[in-house]
């Protein structure tokens, strides 16, 4: 039962990606080229989700418990190590290269682009190694 909730907001998010272009890698890299032709229209989804977490988390988090959940898992960790800023890095200049990032390359499975099918087995890939690459990097 617990795994509807999670599959119906799956669904709605991917929805949302897909109505405001956020699956699409080439309006994606046109709003992250500002010096060149930018297209400005993922600002007002950006902005729009500042506006709803704004509002919504404190409610959220005012609450004794999720409404699916037996309690919150909030991080607790308040400081910036380099595994953190290293992974953001990555994040950024991945998402600079190809126009995807994690959640709006699955839905763009959908479409069958072969980019998009090469950046998720690349992603599924880059996955499964960090766990060895973080204990070789941390001996």
């Amino acid at each position: 039962m617990k795994a509807w909730p999670a599959l119906i907001s799956g669904i709605l998010f991917g929805l949302g990606l897909t109505v405001s272009g956020m699956s699409d890698p080439a309006k994606v890299l046109g709003f992250m080229d500002v010096t060149g032709e930018w297209i400005p229209d993922l600002i007002f989804v950006m902005g729009g989700a500042v506006v709803v977490t704004a509002l919504l988390t404190p409610a959220v988090l005012g609450r004794a418990r999720p409404l699916f959940a037996d309690g919150f898992s909030v991080p607790t960790a308040q400081a910036l190590d380099a595994r953190l800023i290293g992974g953001a890095v990555l994040f950024g200049i991945g998402w600079g290269l190809s126009g995807y990032c994690p959640g709006p390359a699955v839905v763009s499975l959908l479409y069958g682009y072969d980019s998009t099918v090469i950046f998720c087995v690349a992603m599924v890939a880059g996955m499964s190694i960090e766990g060895h690459i973080s204990k070789w990097l941390g001996q």
